[in-house]
């Protein structure tokens, strides 16, 4: 399946649900043993979250990953800890099990 939901449409209700979205790297942070993407379509804005304690092989693909790449992703949607208000889904943020570029 292509996606199951746009960048857009998740919200605090949908955490718990796996969920596969596409679209292009708006911006790629790496914090530590993490990486978080900032991924966009039409739609909207989702944070993703690769750990490296989950998956470093996953960890060390979503590093090298730039601006404008075009990925799809699988994962979890979890509550974010630092909430983010000025974002429609900055309640949330998708923690990543598989990626492709």
């Amino acid at each position: 399946m292509y996606r199951t939901n746009t960048c857009g449409e998740l919200r605090i209700e949908n955490v718990g649900q796996e969920v596969t979205l596409a679209g292009w790297v708006q911006k790629n942070r790496k914090l530590g043993g993490m990486v978080f993407i900032d991924l966009r379509d039409r739609y909207g804005v989702t944070q993703l979250t690769f750990n490296i304690e989950s998956d470093a092989d996953l960890v060390e693909v979503a590093s090298h990953i730039g601006r404008e790449f075009v990925i799809q992703v699988t994962g979890k949607v979890s509550e974010r800890t630092s909430k983010n208000p000025a974002m429609a889904t900055g309640d949330i943020e998708v923690e990543v099990s598989s990626l492709s570029v």
